[in-house]
């Protein structure tokens, strides 16, 4: 398990630096690294590693969406408004219609097994997105429109929406039906979730207020609250449904609003933590990858998630209706919901494992899907935001106070 770990870190980070070299982002080098030491190439990742690589995975989420929280204001969240809420599900609906409609003529499945592919292709990459969102805010790129706080929030937000739909569609196959109550549980999740994760950052703030504690054990504190809620979602949810990742964002956003100053050290801490936890992620996801399939569908596939793709982009300018944005910054918008990645990489072997007909196909798009949008997402980003969109002028003095604060 050692000599794992040290494969995963070493290799991880001198890859994801060769391809920064390269101009192309980290990522694709730490994915390369986890296909090449996974169980499908090398075999040199420990079983045991492999058997929790979905909890790592998601603790490296989650430290993503507290950095997210900490960094959201919710003064901008509200001056954004209603186009944060449509991106929740809009670009992620007219992707999942496009893939029901189109995969039955390119795979010949049905459009029930086409509906599952479209549930699992549909979710934006928080892991990609979310994190050179934070870099815009801290730069000043798009913050006189909150381009980067409307982005954010849909990153974390249409995931659960598409695996609430992922679910009800998995229930229609195996013959448990589709209720308006499936449908139902997404509202409600994201108002427990939130309204749960305030309660939580209120006292935690009211702990901070009334014992004098160094920011390493604030931080140990917030990590095991946030573990909290994703454990409460699993044990809670046949009876309320609730987001925990939602919780977990909305903790640091709490924090920000209540005390800026506590809020700005944790997130240049967490800053810190993300570089550790991005190269765990993204090697885990690399080797969950079977590459085996990758070949078997070919033209079809790639076909398919660019057709798919240019369907999202249309739902995001949708989206963009009647709002102030010029037509850069919808550009820039639609261009930063395009990875894909950490839903793809955890859900799109379900439906095999489920012995679903298609599960095999649906994996292979899933796989395709990951390795062609998470780089070219993560490119679009970095070699665009500057163009894109514009610089605040007070950006200078907003770094240089985060600099006396760290």
């Amino acid at each position: 398990m050692l000599l794992s770990l040290a494969l995963i870190f070493i290799c991880g980070f001198a890859l994801g630096r060769i391809m920064q070299k390269l101009k192309l982002p980290s990522l694709l080098g730490m994915i390369i690294v986890g296909i090449i030491l996974g169980p499908y190439v090398l075999n040199l990742i420990s079983p045991t590693i492999l058997d929790v690589s979905i909890d790592l995975r998601q603790i490296a989420l989650i430290i993503i969406l507290t950095r997210a929280g900490l960094a959201l204001n919710i003064k901008d969240l509200k001056k954004v408004g209603r186009p944060a809420i449509l991106m929740c599900f809009i670009p992620a609906t007219f992707e999942l219609a496009a893939v029901t409609i189109l995969a039955p003529m390119l795979f010949g499945i049905s459009y029930l097994e086409a509906a599952i592919m479209g549930a699992v292709l549909a979710a934006v990459s928080p892991a990609v997105v979310i994190p050179r969102m934070l870099k815009l805010i801290k730069e000043g790129y798009g913050k006189e429109k909150s381009i980067p706080q409307l982005i954010m929030p849909g990153a974390a937000f249409d995931d659960i929406y598409v695996i609430v739909l992922f679910t009800s569609f998995l229930g229609i196959y195996s013959g448990q039906g589709f209720t308006l109550s499936n449908l139902a549980q997404v509202p409600i999740a994201i108002g427990t979730g939130i309204g749960l994760g305030v309660l939580a950052g209120l006292v935690l703030i009211w702990i901070f207020k009334k014992i004098h504690i160094q920011d390493t054990i604030k931080i140990v504190l917030l990590l095991s609250v946030s573990f909290l809620m994703i454990s409460l979602e699993g044990t809670i949810k046949a009876y309320v449904p609730i987001s925990g990742l939602l919780a977990v964002m909305a903790i640091g956003a709490i924090i920000l609003r209540k005390r800026e100053d506590i809020a700005k050290k944790l997130s240049n801490k967490y800053d810190k933590i993300w570089v550790i936890a991005e190269i765990l992620l993204f090697v885990l996801v690399g080797a969950a990858i079977n590459i085996n399939y990758v070949a078997t569908t070919g033209i079809a596939a790639v076909s398919l998630i660019f057709l798919a793709l240019s369907f999202r982009t249309i739902g995001v300018f949708v989206c963009m209706l009647k709002t102030k944005l010029n037509t850069k910054e919808k550009l820039f918008c639609a261009i930063a919901y395009i990875p894909k990645a950490t839903v793809q990489a955890a859900i799109g072997s379900i439906p095999l494992a489920l012995g679903i007909p298609a599960g095999n196909t649906i994996l292979t798009v899933a796989v395709l899907a990951i390795m062609i949008t998470a780089p070219i997402g993560a490119i679009g980003i970095d070699i665009t935001y500057k163009k894109l969109l514009q610089k605040n002028t007070n950006v200078l003095k907003e770094k240089e106070t985060l600099t006396k604060i760290d």
